[in-house]
């Protein structure tokens, strides 16, 4: 037993002193921000680019109510909603089964 004792310390020990000897040593290095100084200067703007300089321009005349194109459509009241929710539930299929689980009193 003193042997086995005896063994593993003299174990640690020479991994501590492994660790120790083979690890560098660690100095505290500044930290050094690189430096940008033409990103806040001024300069000239870009040329202007016309975007729709290779598709054809169409326009027309007139005005055409809002009507003709919104469909407006009314929402469905949130009474009626729940009771046709309810009588969707009412009518899928239960679970044949229901398990419960025991628990036991103190």
């Amino acid at each position: 037993m003193k042997l086995t004792f005896v063994l593993l310390c003299l174990l640690c020990a020479s991994a501590a002193f492994g660790q120790a000897v083979l690890a560098q040593p660690s100095y505290a290095q500044p930290l050094v921000m690189a430096d940008h100084p033409q990103h806040a200067s001024q300069h000239e703007l870009a040329q202007p680019q016309d975007l729709f300089e290779h598709s054809g321009y169409t326009y027309a005349k007139g005005e055409l109510p809002l009507s003709d194109f919104v469909h407006p459509s009314e929402p469905e009241p949130l009474g009626d909603m729940a009771r046709a929710y309810r009588k969707e539930h009412a009518s899928v299929k239960k679970a044949e089964f229901v398990f419960e689980k025991y628990v036991a009193k103190n």
